[in-house]
Parts: structure tokens; sequence; C-alpha cells
């Protein structure tokens, strides 16, 4: 037993990448989890780890003891996973990432209507706009949006996703609305997160890298700068068809709207789902049935 608990010291401050992160996770103290790891590389007779006062790092062979030994705990999920299948109830903690805004909005009260299903489930939720790495984080799915690039999670496409490219009324009054790529050369275009903007030419995928003096990584922030006139932004529907349909933004360049964007839920490819994720998943699906603005 010594040995196993030893072994999951050195797993979980591999995948959370530090020794506090995986205490966190043991829910045991940081001196714990360094004890633990030390009498392992004692037990071995090799070190597993390089520490520094910022990072920890794999040695060689703890590169490959992580990489046999990780095989042995992902059986013991699944393992579990079977159980709570067989049991048909979910149980456990939910971890879910997504990124802030549309979390916020749309996802946190999907959450809350789930788990009012369901009591007995802990959920925790991570909203962040960078890209969590759900395996390493310890997270059970995410949702995202936009094209999926090719990975080793399963991708399940829950509704689509249509990006505008828009400006008020009034800056469209000062600057002629484009009617090709080309004349957004002679447009301020507000940046997001993206340099570039998705868009299609000719049935093709076009990343197009624009330019303007305005550029941050929130998109309530774009759309007020996009109301207030500053220039042309390019937004998601959820974001736009309120002031699309009031008259205070105007779509332009639609014929070269890309039509292969979505939201999807993301999750770690397993043999066997464990009830929380399976029934998170269909009940995902069932309420972005009628897309996005469905949900509002």
């Amino acid at each position: 037993m010594q040995h196993w608990e030893r072994v999951e010291a050195f797993i979980a401050v591999v995948r959370f990448g530090s020794f506090a992160a995986a205490a966190r996770e043991l829910k045991v103290s940081n001196s714990h989890v360094s004890r633990l790891v030390s009498q392992l590389e004692l037990q071995l007779g090799t070190q597993l780890l390089y520490r520094t006062t910022r990072q920890i790092r794999l040695t060689d062979a703890g590169q490959l003891y992580y990489e046999s030994c990780r095989h042995l705990f992902d059986g013991l999920r699944e393992a579990e996973s079977l159980l709570q299948h067989h049991q048909g109830q979910p149980t456990g903690l939910l971890k879910i990432t997504a990124a802030t805004t549309f979390g916020d909005r749309y996802i946190a009260p999907l959450v809350n209507d789930f788990q009012l299903l369901y009591p007995q489930l802990k959920v925790n939720m991570y909203f962040s706009n960078r890209q969590v790495e759900l395996i390493e984080e310890g997270f059970d799915l995410a949702i995202r949006m936009g094209v999926m690039r090719e990975s080793t999670l399963v991708a399940k496409r829950l509704c689509d996703r249509k990006e505008f490219i828009v400006g008020s009324p009034e800056y469209l009054a000062r600057i002629s609305a484009p009617q090709t790529l080309t004349d957004l050369e002679r447009h301020n275009c507000l940046v997001g997160t993206r340099g570039n903007w998705l868009l299609q030419d000719q049935g093709q995928r076009k990343d197009l890298v624009v330019h303007g003096n305005w550029q941050a990584n929130s998109g309530p922030a774009l759309l007020d700068a996009a109301l207030k006139g500053l220039g042309l932004a390019q937004l998601p529907d959820y974001y736009v068809d309120e002031y699309l349909a009031n008259g205070r933004l105007v779509a332009v360049l639609d014929e070269y709207r890309f039509t292969d964007a979505g939201v999807w839920v993301v999750y770690p490819q397993q043999r066997h789902l464990a009830p929380k994720v399976r029934l998170f998943i269909d009940f995902l699906a069932e309420r972005f049935t009628g897309g996005v603005a469905g949900l509002d």
C-alpha cells in the first residue's frame, strides 16, 4: 500500500505540474507529497524529478517510470468508471472548463441545472480563454468553439457557431462597407485574441491577417468597440444577434463567412465513460438542440 501511495503522489506531481497542485488534488499537505516522492526515489535507487524553486522536470528515468505507471492509474480510473457505469448514477467530482464569457453566460447555468438533477454530484467549473490540457490538468471535459484540430481527444459537435464581420452604421457611414476581402485594407479591423479572422473564400478556409489600432483578449470589449464605431470586428452569433436585429450593428462580407465552425464538447477517449460524464454530455446535447440562441 505504501508503494502504491508513493507512485500515486509521483503521478499527480507530474500531471498537475507541481507538488502544491498534486497536494490539492490528493487532499494532503505539500510536505507529505514531497516526502512520498522522495521515498519512492530512495526505494527505486534513482532520481525521478529535477526540482527548482520555479518548476519540476522529469529525469530520463522519471520519464520512463511515468510513462509506465500512468497506465496503471488510467486503468484504475477505468475500473472505477465501469463500476459507476454498472451502478448507473453520477458520483464524484465533475470538472469542466470553457472559455470565460461563453462559460459564464451559457455553461454555468447548464451545470447548475444538471446539479439540481443530481445533487450528490460535486462540480468544479474553470473558465479561462487559454487552451486547458484536459488529461494533464485533471478535467473531465471542455466546451470549445471554432474548428477542432487533430487530437487524441473525442469531440462531439453540440451546435453550429456563426462568425460575423460587423460594424456600426455610424462607422460604415464614414467608411463604405467592404465588398471584397481586399477592401478590408482600408478599414480599421478590431482584433480579439487571434491576430487573424477565420473566413471562407471560394469554398476554402482562409485565415486572414487583419490590421487596426485596437486589440484585446475580451469578447465583450471587442463588441463594445464595434458598437461605438471604432471599426469592424469579427464576433460569434451569440454576441451580435441582438444588435444585428435592432440595427445597432450591420453585417458585411457575409459571402465569406466560414461555415464549418461549431460549439463542441471535448473529452478524453475512454472505452467506458463515467456516468457523470456520459449523462452530462447527453444533457448538453439535448439543451443545445436549438443552438446557442435557444439557451437565452
